[in-house]
């Protein structure tokens, strides 16, 4: 069976139950277990996505300092602007950020 929407799915699943199919047929039909048969009998919408936690990331106590840099950047000439290692190695110098550990 083709990818679809977990909306279509759901009401392949439900038009499938309707029509008298066996809860096992539509599993070996639309491949996908008893429980999510069950999901889409009982309910009309598939339940929403699960929101994940906000992660920190290793920059974000630098990002207006970077924004600062390359806000700067724009009015010098192309030759003289920052790359992104000379960015990180003015972090690492002058705001105290980490060097990532090397792989051996």
């Amino acid at each position: 069976m083709q990818q679809m929407s977990k909306v279509e799915l759901y009401a392949a699943i439900r038009r499938d139950h309707r029509d008298g199919m066996k809860l096992w047929e539509i599993e070996r039909k639309c491949n996908v277990s008893w429980q999510t048969i069950r999901k889409a009998v009982d309910s009309v919408w598939p339940e929403p996505r699960k929101k994940l936690p906000l992660r920190l990331i290793a920059l974000d106590p630098f990002k207006r300092v970077i924004d600062w840099i390359l806000r700067a950047d724009l009015d010098a000439p192309r030759k003289q602007r920052h790359t992104v290692t000379r960015i990180f190695h003015r972090l690492v110098e002058e705001r105290g950020a980490e060097e990532p550990a090397k792989a051996n």
